[in-house]
């Protein structure tokens, strides 16, 4: 049986815990396969991004034109372009792959910053962002991310409330304008490196099973509450969501005479 595949475009993370290492694990975690593809290279822990050094925007099209040749693509999971000539570089990558399926789905997230303030790429972050959000199915940005876009060019947004405060994470699904639904999770107690990597990363995987958007917004967040709940330390400060179960340990036997 093939395994559905998400074309990823994201950063490379060294400490593991956000950009394309959080976004192959949360996409396997749905039972698809995901193709990454590297958009920068970053200086970065679980706390700071230190520096961003953009792929060129001509690697960036090679990575991806190989996976293309070769894979079916189920859907289009993008993070961080890097730079602008990134972005661009990704844009004509999809109008082609729209060219030959107008259904595929392309799931972005919209970072403008780290969770402390940290330029992610060279440049304007919203200059690349623009001319990405039309060509996308749907947009995760959080709340702040939300207000500096402004009226974003892409027919649907899912607005998600992890940096208000209160009892509750509010996520609001938008279609055209209009709210659709939206779904409360309790809020947990900490600060988690990767979270919407992995929420977005998790409904691109549920996209390219075939999963309805709402059937596939709904799993992705039930899933990435659950990673967040589950979450680990590997240093002070930001948690790593546990986008994956560990395996289970075999039984201790007694030592043999």
């Amino acid at each position: 049986m093939r395994v559905p595949t998400v074309l990823v475009f994201a950063g490379l993370d060294p400490g593991g815990g956000a950009g394309l290492a959080a976004d192959v694990l949360a996409v396997a975690a749905q039972g698809a396969h995901a193709l990454p593809v590297a958009t920068a290279l970053t200086v970065q822990d679980n706390n700071r991004v230190h520096a961003v050094h953009p792929v060129d925007a001509g690697l960036v099209l090679r990575q991806a034109e190989a996976l293309l040749a070769s894979c079916t693509i189920g859907a289009v999971k993008i993070g961080i372009p890097g730079n602008r000539a990134n972005a661009q570089a990704i844009c004509g990558l999809l109008q082609r792959l729209r060219a030959a399926d107008p259904d595929v789905p392309v799931v972005l997230d919209p970072v403008l910053a780290s969770g402390r303030g940290d330029a992610l790429g060279a440049g304007d972050p919203l200059a690349g962002l623009a001319e990405l959000l039309p060509l996308a199915t749907i947009a995760l940005p959080n709340e702040p991310e939300a207000h500096a876009l402004g009226d974003a060019a892409c027919p649907q947004l899912l607005i998600t409330g992890g940096h208000g405060d209160g009892e509750f994470v509010v996520n609001r699904w938008y279609r055209d304008g209009e709210l659709l639904r939206d779904w409360r999770w309790a809020r947990l107690p900490g600060e988690f490196h990767g979270s919407g990597c992995t929420l977005a990363g998790a409904l691109a995987g549920r996209l390219a099973l075939g999963e309805s958007m709402i059937d596939a917004l709904g799993a992705a967040q039930s899933y990435c509450h659950a990673a967040l709940a589950q979450s680990f330390a590997i240093a002070p400060g930001q948690r790593i969501p546990r986008r994956y179960l560990p395996p289970t340990l075999p039984p201790t036997l007694p030592p043999t005479s």
